[in-house]
């Protein structure tokens, strides 16, 4: 992919999300409105950084991989169940998954 491309992909997908964006602002209150619609739209960027998360995690070229980031991911998601600062969960989850690729383990 030649640099020129890559570069109007970037504009247009930037271009796309502002539409998006700018589109919401334009929904009409009644479609939003209703504590049913409010608690499920509230509930969607949830779903989506869950399923990122998942993807980017156990996600491969060829289908699940399981190695040091799961553990990490693992790792954080017990010190945030414990009430660790957030700060101290990215490093040690950062920690965990260098240490376990020095010993071989991804």
């Amino acid at each position: 992919m030649s640099t020129t491309t890559l570069w109007i992909a970037v504009l247009a997908a930037c271009a796309l999300g502002f539409a998006a964006k700018y589109a919401g602002y334009l929904v009409p209150e009644s479609l939003v409105d209703g504590r049913r619609r409010s608690r499920i739209i509230g509930l969607l960027p949830v779903a989506l950084l869950a399923g990122l998360l998942v993807t980017q995690t156990v996600g491969g070229d060829h289908g699940i991989v399981l190695d040091a980031r799961l553990a990490a991911v693992a790792l954080a998601v017990v010190l945030l169940w414990l009430r660790a600062n957030f700060v101290l969960v990215v490093f040690a989850a950062a920690a965990l998954a260098a240490g376990l690729r020095a010993l071989g383990w991804g």
